[in-house]
Formats: C-alpha cells, structure tokens, sequence
C-alpha cells in the first residue's frame, strides 16, 4: 500500500468525525433535493387544489425515471472514483468524472427528448384521470426540459463530495432549492400561473444547481481536470454502470411500484366513497413525506460512501466495518425520528397539502398512519444497501434495494388489494419494510462477519 494512501484523512481521521463532516451535508443535500418536489405540491395544493396534485403525482414516475438515470451515473461515478482514489490509481479516477459529464449529458438528453416524443400516451399509462390529464401534460412537458440539467449536477455533486468537498455540495443543492421555493411563490402565488409556474421554477432551480456544480469541477482537490478528460471511455461506462446500477434498479423499480399503486389506486378508489383523484392526491403527499424521511437515511449512507469505499480499497477494514455500525446507529435514530413525526403530526402535514373536503382529509389521514407505521425500520435497509454499493458489491446491493421495491413490495400489492381493496393497498407497505429489513440486516451482519476474518488491518493512528 503506498504511503500517500495511508496519510489520506479517510484513513487516519477519527471515523465518527469523519461521518459528521460528511454526512451532514450530504443529508442536507438529500433532503433539500427531495424538497424539489414536495415544494411544487404545496405550491399546487394551496394555488391549484388537490386536482393539480393529483396531476403532480401521475408524473411522478417521470422523476423517478430521470433520478434512476442519473443515480446510476451519479452514485456509480463517485463510488469509482473513490475506490481508484484509495487505490492511489489518481489517472484512473480523474477519468472517471470527464466520462460520467459526458454520460449524464447523452443520457440525460436522450430522455428528454424521447419522454416529450410520447408524453400523453405514457401519461394514460401511468394512470392519469380525465380531469388531471391537461394539468399533468403542462407541467411534465416543462419539467421535463430539466432532466439533462439534473443527470449532470447529480454526477458533479456526487464527485465533489467524494472529493472532499461536501459543503460545496450542500451549497449547490441549497442554491437551487431556494430559488425553487422563490420562485414557486412568485409564479403561483403571485403571477397567478398555476402549475406551469411550479414547473418552470423546479427547472430554474436545477439550472442553478447545474451551473454551480459544474463551475466547482476544475478546482477539485485530489485530480486535475482537463478538456482532454472530457472522453467517453467504454472500460470505465462499464464500471460506473456495475457500480451504480443497484441505485438505478432502487429507482426504475420506484417508477414501476408508483405506476402500479396509482393505476391500482385509480380502479379501486372508483369502487369506493373516495372516488379515483382523491386516492391518488392524497397517496402522492404521503409519497412525498416519506421521501424527505429516506432523504436522510440516504444522505448518512450517501455521506458514509467515501470514507466506506476509501478504507474498502486501501483494505483498511476495521475503518469500513466502524463507519457502517456507526451509519446504521445514526440513521435508526432518524428513521424512528421520522416515523414519529409523521405519526403524532399526522393533520398538520396533511393541511400542508392544501385544505380539502372531509373525504379527502380522512383518507391522507388513514394512509400516513398505515403506510408510514414501519418507516423506523429504513434506518436498517436504507444504508445497508448504499454499503455494498460503496465496497464494490452491487449483487448484494442490489437484493437491498430490491428488497422493498420489487422482491416484497408489488407482491403485497396484489395479494393486499385482492384481499382488502383500496384499504389493502396500504398496508401493503409496511409488510413489505418489515420483510426488507429483515433481508438487509441478514446481508449486513453477514458483510461484518466476513469483514473481520480478514488480514489484520494497518494501524492508522486512530
């Protein structure tokens, strides 16, 4: 192991020092993208109504395409480029930020261009009512327009932090945020445009995020950038793609899950009292909290991933295994946080979403509290399978990712509905979290075990 390696503060600084330097602003970044989204839904929800939300949610399966996207590049490029950086193979990593630019700018564009082609039919088969349809059209042909913009600040962001610079991307994540939020009270509150003004501040804002995070890449500490390393090179597409494609599959299968609940949501609200938009509105709002609550879960494993992949690669494995126990202990902590939250406060959040009918307040109110009622046990799952995308694992960490999703998730769907209707739709979740978190803390224990069977690790002063 070279020298240089072992004076890295990834393998000499005090891991729980190391966690709060970098997991606090990697939270702050998480929750402030998250926001994106819920943001437009006040917005909406207060200027527009529920049937502006209901449009909202219907292309949520846009957003969690284009992040599934960009995650891939994103998450892949930064865990490659910590890995080759605890390696000391420093060429190796400096080529791997030009080609994960490049990627995020053909795959980013491609989709944009590819989504607008098909947009009103994609939108029929995601579900949307009749009375949502012209709401939904506005707002996703606009959003829409910001997805090259998204794949090529998440991939800057993501490197910058596993640089060494995670304020520097908080501060692009809040920059944008911000503006979003300006700007989304301006067009609708103020100006009076409706949806299409929410949509217009969410791409204003990621414009933002975008020109500062591209503007930080040639200052980054640990390579040096040139026009020259803005190459697509096949070798490293292929290991940014293996490394992140569990966060791909995390989100593609999200798309698939939203799809199927707001189409379930759609024909078994019309058999009930609630109708199909109200289900659905008051679904989405759910899905919206409990992305600000994942939001932190993810940004502690997010946070933890260059110090986890560092120490990984330069077979320091006491270093990996303390910084995972550490990460699942603080993110417990959150998650049993957030589901309190959401339990105790349940009225004041749907209110959030704009004042409704008592038809529409009784149903948001039954699906935070049975659809939220295991989210105290994502601090588990969560960061379990950011760990095994950070040590260059992606099988295992693709069973985490795919645990809740997939594997659990849409089978619940169907047997719930099957068995309780619209009200078995919800307790579909929860079942499905417990069954996740058993798998992930199996593959997490088993992960530890094996780690300290290795050869003794150097001492780095800690």
């Amino acid at each position: 192991m070279e020298e240089n390696t072992l004076q890295h503060p990834f393998a000499r600084e005090p891991v729980g020092r190391l966690l709060v330097r970098f997991a606090v602003p990697s939270i702050i970044s998480m929750v402030v993208n998250s926001v994106y989204n819920m943001v437009d839904q006040i917005f909406i929800g207060q200027g527009v109504g529920y049937i502006g939300n209901t449009a909202t949610n219907i292309c949520f399966p846009f957003t969690t395409m284009y992040l599934a996207l960009s995650l891939l590049i994103g998450d892949g490029a930064a865990a490659l480029f910590s890995l080759r950086l605890g390696e000391g193979r420093r060429e190796e990593a400096r080529d791997t930020v030009g080609t994960a630019i490049l990627l995020g700018l053909l795959v980013g564009g491609s989709y944009t261009a590819l989504c607008e082609l098909g947009l009103q039919p994609l939108l029929g088969l995601f579900g949307c009512t009749e009375s949502a349809f012209p709401y939904a059209v506005e707002y996703a042909s606009i959003t829409l327009l910001g997805v090259p913009f998204v794949a090529v600040s998440i991939a800057c962001s993501n490197i910058i932090r596993a640089d060494g610079s995670p304020q520097y991307s908080m501060f692009c994540m809040l920059a944008g945020c911000f503006a979003n939020i300006v700007l989304d009270w301006h067009f609708v509150m103020n100006l009076g445009w409706g949806i299409a003004g929410a949509a217009w501040a969410t791409v204003i804002g990621q414009v933002l995020n975008f020109a500062l995070a591209v503007i930080r890449l040639p200052k980054l500490k640990n390579v040096q950038l040139s026009l020259r390393t803005l190459r697509l090179r096949r070798r490293t597409v292929f290991q940014i793609g293996r490394l992140g494609i569990s966060s791909f599959i995390t989100q593609g299968a999200a798309t698939f899950v939203v799809i199927l609940m707001n189409r379930s949501l759609s024909t078994y609200g019309a058999l009930s009292i609630y109708g199909s938009d109200i289900p659905q509105a008051a679904f989405g709002n759910v899905m919206k909290v409990n992305q600000v609550v994942v939001a932190v879960l993810l940004g502690l494993g997010v946070g933890s991933q260059p110090i986890v992949g560092f120490n990984y690669g330069a077979r320091i494995y006491e270093r990996v295994r303390r910084t995972y126990l550490i990460c699942i202990g603080a993110a417990t902590t959150a998650a049993v946080t957030g589901w309190g939250f959401c339990q105790l406060f349940t009225q004041d959040i749907v209110n959030l979403f704009g004042q409704e009918g008592e038809l529409y307040n009784q149903f948001a109110l039954n699906c935070f509290h049975i659809f939220l009622s295991m989210v105290l046990l994502y601090g588990v799952t969560v960061p379990t399978g950011i760990f095994f995308q950070a040590i260059g694992k992606p099988v295992k960490a693709l069973l985490c990712s795919l645990g809740r999703q997939v594997l659990f998730f849409v089978p619940c769907i169907f047997i719930m509905r099957a068995i309780a209707g619209l009200e078995g739709l919800l307790y579909a979740g929860p079942i499905a979290d417990a069954c996740a978190f058993l798998l992930s803390g199996a593959l997490g224990l088993r992960e530890m075990r094996l780690m300290r069977q290795q050869p003794h690790s150097p001492q780095t002063g800690e």
